[in-house]
């Protein structure tokens, strides 16, 4: 899962993506302090790896992960080449889904590209950028179907497509709130829209307003958010930058003394999992305890070709049992005498937390 961390300059993605990443990006009170991309890998938050990693007494355990990218603050004019908006336009095509960062805290020390505190306004000033960007490729596409057109008319259920897009970016709405068909959606795809990639806002708020709901900056995000069918999350920066210089003991205390259940991490991956409809499924053994992340409704051969394509091609059945039957019958011994282990043939489909021993031939 690739995340691009996208935003005006100077509203804190450097300082949240150094946090969550520990990667030491540059941070600066700047535009285009970030110019290449900054990638970091971060594991995926999930205690079940740990009670299986007792249980088996494991060698090591592996947790899924996601790839963070710290794309560079993008301006007004982007789509038109303005900082450098052309290669930072196209590292966006890249990932799966956008964590845009808002600025919703006042600070006269940190200054804004647009000299205002107004976070609907920066949130509109990137979307625009993004759909001039997908109008420009879609005004191309259209020419060139056109031409195509002339010659096979199979092409005009593209045709088509693209005029509905054309229309939805023209009155300023992204390609994602669009609706689609399952017979257009593998085109559309193919476009690699930046406008039509889900979308998670992130309310970057100060410390003292990490736990207000009631922040006016975070209550226009939220609203604009749910327009758009967008997921969004309220975080502070700079308490995540204090939360990765801890240790997981005295995180869990700074968690509980600021009133908060979980990280800012911990809110994106639950986000961006929900967002890209996302599960995992384990596999447990002596040698290893492992996630493994797979898109909600995936069967098990395909989610056995995450470990390996042979797998996938050889599969014969899987051994299943839930997370929580294990725990509750105490043992795999246990669980077998109870009758919880399953197979399940290839029609199966698997469920999140379901911790999976594939039967293949070589």
């Amino acid at each position: 899962m690739k995340l691009g961390i996208v935003g005006l300059p100077n509203v804190g993605k450097s300082t949240l993506f150094n946090a969550i990443t520990k990667a030491g990006a540059e941070s600066a009170n700047y535009p285009f302090c970030t110019i290449e991309p900054n990638v970091g890998v971060v594991a995926v938050p999930d205690p079940r790896l740990e009670v299986l990693e007792k249980m088996y007494n494991s060698k090591r355990k592996i947790y899924a992960a996601i790839e963070f990218y710290d794309i560079a603050g993008l301006v007004k004019g982007a789509s038109k080449g303005e900082g450098l908006g052309n290669q930072f336009l196209g590292h966006i095509r890249e990932v799966a889904s956008i964590v845009h960062v808002v600025r919703c805290f006042d600070d006269d020390n940190v200054v804004h590209v647009e000299g205002k505190i107004d976070p609907i306004s920066d949130i509109e000033t990137i979307n625009l950028e993004l759909i001039f960007s997908d109008q420009e490729l879609i005004e191309k596409r259209i020419q060139k179907t056109q031409k195509s057109l002339k010659n096979d008319k199979s092409f005009q259920s593209q045709l088509d497509i693209l005029l509905k897009i054309k229309e939805h970016l023209e009155e300023g709405k992204p390609a994602r709130i669009i609706s689609f068909d399952d017979s257009e959606l593998e085109f559309v795809k193919s476009l690699y829209l930046l406008t039509f990639k889900p979308i998670i806002y992130v309310a970057n708020v100060s410390e003292e307003n990490v736990t207000n709901y009631e922040n006016p900056y975070y209550l226009k995000v939220k609203e604009y958010a749910e327009n758009e069918k967008a997921e969004v999350v309220i975080i502070s920066a700079q308490v995540e930058q204090e939360i990765a210089e801890l240790d997981d003991a005295d995180k869990s205390e700074f968690l509980n003394d600021l009133g908060l259940k979980e990280s800012g991490l911990d809110k994106l991956v639950h986000a961006g999992y929900h967002l890209l409809d996302l599960i995992s499924f384990l596999t447990a053994g002596e040698q290893e305890i492992r996630a493994w992340t797979i898109r909600r409704g995936t069967k098990t051969p395909q989610a056995a070709g995450k470990i390996h394509s042979d797998i996938e091609k050889g599969f014969i059945r899987a051994e299943t049992i839930h997370y929580d039957d294990l725990v509750a019958a105490g043992s795999m011994a246990s669980a077998k005498e109870k009758g919880v282990l399953r197979l399940e043939g290839k029609e199966y489909i698997v469920k999140d937390g379901d911790i999976i021993n594939f039967r293949f031939n070589v």
